[in-house]
């Protein structure tokens, strides 16, 4: 297998989201896991969401925890051929803030679902 894209470092925001993307290519077709810490991601605030053609999935976290998330993700793409790996560093920073406020008549805007906008969006067009 190769990778066609690997995840890159991010920086979040303590109740945040933050998203990985990583994608394979090969003969047979790879399959993509996702490690942290040598074990394959599992929570509730985990999603795991694959590509319409099986090449690749996103990893997904919310919300982001400061110390319990900040570690190094790793993506493993594997088929009958063998195996690669790419990974990639998650920093969480603790949020105070979560919100901005926009002049009078506008509601609070929550930041988050911006830089998850930002994040996964731009990740996606590379």
């Amino acid at each position: 297998p190769n990778f066609i894209k690997s995840p890159e470092d991010q920086t979040g925001i303590s109740g945040g989201v933050a998203s990985f993307v990583c994608q394979a290519a090969g003969e047979p077709k790879p399959r993509i896991t996702w490690m942290k810490k040598g074990k394959k991601v599992s929570s509730q605030r985990f999603e795991v969401i694959e590509f319409d053609d099986g090449s690749g999935s996103v990893l997904r976290i919310q919300p982001l925890r400061t110390h319990r998330d900040e570690a190094i993700y790793e993506c493993t793409a594997t088929n009958s051929m063998g195996e690669i790996n790419t990974s990639a560093k998650l920093t969480v920073l603790e949020g105070e803030t979560s919100h901005w406020a926009f002049g009078p008549g506008f509601d609070q805007f929550f930041i988050h679902f911006g830089l998850y906008c930002m994040s996964f969006c731009l990740q996606l067009d590379k």
